[in-house]
């Protein structure tokens, strides 16, 4: 038998999931000193992930990513295999008669849970949903969101919080030559909040959002921030941290917040109050949102060790909207063994790793790999990095039964599964972008498989 990555036996991979983390393994393959197919799957007809459904429309340099991934795409030895659900449609066991390795990057697809009474109120949503829904992504496009209340309360101290709440408080000018998904853009434009809070339950100098996200809320066309002097009194712990110079970006979040708390008397129609020091202890309601009670906290402990605990006094804000952005959770998929605590699938570089040893020909790359932490361009040496194990370990894997992925296309279709290439995508892109043309915007997203595959046809 010929050897794995030979000209005459390509080493084939199935990289389970398209975004970040999924191109940035295949590119590290594709590199190779070696014959290499990577065909990388993805349960949606569209590729790049959180870069086409997680980033904000009203940032469209972060999604630049994409271009790289395109060229990628470009590379020979590369498919997209779209519309195909891992763990439904075909199993991973399945997969390995095809595949001589797979590697699974599909991320952390659950949100952290507050746990606090109230919390699954109607009114009461995971930042991850409104996410999806003004980005046009399938899974949520039937999500409604309740927008004639005056308050909206957003939890968190990330980007992803800063993202919504910034949606939140733009008018529609603002967002109309976006990408955000015209049903989306048309609720917003009904919308009656005039007050966002961002509540965190630590300090100023421990919040995780970057200079850039905060400092456009001071730059808004209709919304003032608010900030209140003695959410910035820091203790000596707090000060230590802000003058480590590898902590630049927090002396300069709190420079930022304290020249909002030191602006004049507010004027524009939207406020949005930065709340540091409140952590949520229930949601309360007849049937749907009406408040939210917050505790005080403090911190203590020596600095970056710094845990925030309650004071006992408590706060009521009157809203009719939360949005709960405090992180995120892989979820376990059948037959790959699953750490349920730490959220991912136990590995060592990229290899996947069960009763202390590696599982051959499985590996993982991406948040599922090593957690919901850092931004786009971190998945690029994650992904290198498990290429590289990949690579490293090919002597030892088995070569699969079928080298065929024709016989695994011929295998859904028995079973029903409309796959779809990358030139299928190119015509569901070019159609996005002529809808978005006619309207003005960079592209108008399909938002239902439905309608995608409709528009391919059979």
């Amino acid at each position: 038998m010929s050897e794995l990555g030979s000209t005459s036996r390509p080493l084939r991979v199935a990289v389970v999931a398209a975004g970040p983390a999924g191109f940035y393994t295949t590119e590290a393959l594709l590199r190779a000193e070696r014959n290499v197919r990577v065909d990388l799957i993805d349960r949606l007809p569209t590729p790049y992930g959180l870069v086409r459904a997680g980033v904000a429309p009203d940032h469209q340099k972060l999604k630049a990513a994409i271009r790289v991934y395109e060229k990628i795409a470009q590379r020979a030895g590369f498919a997209f295999i779209g519309n195909v659900n891992v763990g439904r449609d075909v199993s991973i066991e399945e997969l390995g008669r095809f595949y001589d390795a797979t590697v699974l990057s599909y991320g952390a697809e659950t949100d952290k849970r507050l746990g606090i009474p109230g919390e699954d109120l109607p009114g009461s949503h995971t930042a991850t949903e409104f996410v999806g829904w003004y980005n046009a992504h399938p899974d949520y496009r039937n999500r409604a969101f309740d927008f004639s209340c005056e308050v909206a309360v957003v939890i968190g101290q990330g980007n992803v919080a800063m993202d919504v709440s910034r949606i939140l408080a733009k008018t529609a000018d603002e967002l109309k030559a976006t990408d955000i998904a015209a049903y989306a853009l048309d609720a917003l434009s009904r919308s009656r909040i005039r007050e966002i809070h961002l509540v965190g339950r630590r300090g100023p100098a421990q919040a995780k959002f970057t200079p850039p996200e905060i400092r456009e809320i001071g730059e808004l066309a209709d919304c003032d921030p608010i900030v209140q002097a003695e959410d910035l009194v820091l203790n000596a712990a707090s000060e230590a941290e802000l003058g480590d110079p590898k902590n630049r970006h927090a002396l300069d979040n709190v420079t930022i917040l304290r020249e909002f708390a030191a602006r004049g008397a507010p004027t524009k129609s939207k406020r949005y109050f930065v709340r540091n020091f409140e952590s949520p202890k229930e949601i309360v309601g007849s049937g749907r949102v009406e408040r939210i009670v917050l505790e005080k906290t403090s911190l203590s402990g020596e600095a970056f060790r710094q845990s925030a605990r309650g004071t006992g006094e408590r706060v009521e804000i009157a809203c009719g909207l939360v949005l709960r952005s405090i992180g995120y959770n892989g979820i376990a998929m059948s037959g790959v063994p699953f750490d349920e605590r730490a959220g991912v699938i136990p590995g060592a570089a990229g290899r996947v790793v069960a009763n202390g040893a590696p599982v051959v020909g499985l590996y993982s790359a991406g948040w599922i790999k090593r957690g919901p932490t850092g931004v786009i361009g971190t998945n690029k040496p994650d992904g290198y990095e498990t290429a590289e194990s990949l690579l490293a370990d090919v002597p030892g894997l088995r070569p699969c039964p079928v080298p065929d992925t024709q016989a695994l296309l011929d295998l859904l279709r028995t079973r029903g599964v409309r796959v779809v290439s990358f030139d299928d995508f190119r015509k569901l892109d070019a159609a996005e972008v002529a809808r978005g043309k006619a309207a003005g915007k960079p592209r108008e997203k399909i938002a239902t498989v439905a309608e995608m595959l409709a528009l391919l046809g059979t």
